[in-house]
């Protein structure tokens, strides 16, 4: 009972983010500032974790804060602040359905870089180590196609979605590009975050701190981007409409509440039975996208989430077994701080 409650939760996560970047395409048709829209959402999700930290540290007092735990957690702030505007740029000049794929793709990176750092160990003799380096090549190779190769159109929504969100025509090869150029880079920077994110908790274990100020820092640090690239402050305005829906669902909904409750499942069942729910938002993507967007997808686009959830599953079918030799072997495993970690910093961006 309990394992199917925790797979009911994972699916309604997955549906939750795919939902966020539905969403979000939505309101840039209608006009949302991007730069604006990320002020927006981490300032909601701080004000919603303030009280939520005051109150458990009354309980549990926190560590004390140390000027080389704030530099390495603004650190993290500028990552997770550059993913979070990479990936909401990356959506407006391409689609969910591209960003989605490229979520898958950040696995594969965090396992290169935890590779370069010596967090994670590389022995090309095992087959555990030899699928986690085939599955992150794969993972690229199919980001590649899905980038660079559309193919013809196989599913189009016939239904007119002109009432609820405004069609726009197809978007051009180049945009297509740019948008997964962008969607790449952001990957790139979650997992990049991911190794931060382990350097601060090895020696501040206070996650939910950690999470409230980095919320803070990356406030700041997009009014500061956000005043310098738009200096219409007409779009700061906002009204009740799908742009303030959209940024109370991402701040609290996907920032806040999402981070919590997968801190709450890798309690549960650890990070690879996490991870597995990954490729699902794809599917999910694929379905919102046609029915809400009105949009179209193409065979590139299949045959590039394909690939990149095979070389995903490789990578986490690797760390799998690693994980099964050291419980045989009942030997600690040193390197699971790193993946619940990079977990837990992937799902707070809401990629």
């Amino acid at each position: 009972m309990w394992a199917s409650g925790i797979i009911a939760v994972m699916v309604s996560l997955e549906c939750l983010e795919m939902g966020m970047t539905t969403l979000s395409k939505a309101a840039m048709r209608r006009g949302m500032n991007n730069f604006v829209f990320v002020v927006y959402s981490n300032a909601i999700a701080f004000l919603f974790l303030l009280p939520s930290t005051f109150v458990f540290h009354r309980i549990r007092p926190c560590p004390q804060l140390t000027f080389s735990i704030v530099s390495r957690i603004f650190i993290l702030a500028f990552l997770s602040y550059s993913a979070q505007i990479c990936i909401c740029m990356g959506i407006e000049y391409s689609s969910p359905t591209l960003a989605s794929a490229m979520v898958a793709l950040v696995p594969g990176f965090t396992f290169i870089f935890a590779s370069v750092t010596r967090m994670e160990k590389l022995e090309f003799k095992l087959k555990s180590s030899l699928a986690k380096s085939i599955g992150a090549i794969i993972s690229v190779v199919g980001a590649f196609i899905v980038t660079f190769y559309k193919g013809p159109e196989i599913l189009l929504s016939h239904e007119s979605p002109s009432e609820v969100l405004p069609l726009i025509s197809p978007l051009p090869q180049s945009n297509w590009i740019i948008g997964g150029f962008l969607l790449a880079i952001a990957s790139v920077m979650v997992a990049s975050s991911c190794i931060v994110q382990t350097w601060i908790v090895m020696d501040y274990p206070a996650g939910l701190m950690i999470s409230l100020n980095a919320c803070f820092f990356v406030t700041i640090q997009s009014v500061i981007v956000a005043l310098i690239a738009e200096r219409d402050l007409n779009v700061w305005k906002l009204g009740l409409d799908m742009q303030l829906v959209t940024i109370g669902y991402y701040g609290i909904l996907v920032l806040a509440i999402k981070g919590v409750v997968i801190t709450w499942v890798l309690h549960k069942k650890g990070p690879v039975f996490v991870t597995m729910f990954k490729p699902l938002g794809m599917i999910i993507a694929f379905v919102l996208e046609v029915i809400f967007l009105g949009d179209c997808l193409h065979f590139g686009s299949i045959i590039g989430a394909a690939i990149i959830a095979l070389g995903f599953y490789s990578v986490m079918w690797g760390k799998a077994q690693e994980m099964n030799i050291l419980e045989q072997s009942e030997v600690p495993d040193s390197d699971s701080p790193t993946d619940k970690s990079c977990l837990l910093e992937h799902n707070n961006m809401g990629v």
